[in-house]
């Protein structure tokens, strides 16, 4: 796809960007450049190549999932700035 079909102006105009007609025209041929990269890989032969084909290893790391303490409700609710029972107050963020 060329470049010459996507107006640069329209899609700086959705992006809320006020460019110059020099910052379009150097856009412009990035992405006239970029697109010609694209089109590049699509002509590649991908149909030996495996659809999970990883550049690096891919591994799941684990941990033993082993209990560890929690913290005292008392002492946690002690440093609160407000709270009601055995909960934090908070303020009211929705209207009513």
């Amino acid at each position: 796809m060329p470049s010459d079909s996507i107006d640069i102006r329209y899609v700086a105009t959705l992006a809320r960007l006020a460019l110059t007609d020099e910052e379009i025209a150097i856009f412009g041929r990035q992405l006239g450049d970029l697109l010609g990269h694209v089109n590049a890989l699509a002509e590649l032969d991908t149909a030996s190549v495996a659809a999970t084909a990883q550049v690096v290893e891919s591994r799941n790391v684990v941990r033993d999932d082993a209990p560890r303490p929690c913290l005292d409700r008392e002492r946690v609710l002690a440093a609160a700035p407000q709270r009601q029972g055995a909960f934090f107050r908070v303020p009211r963020i929705i209207a009513e």
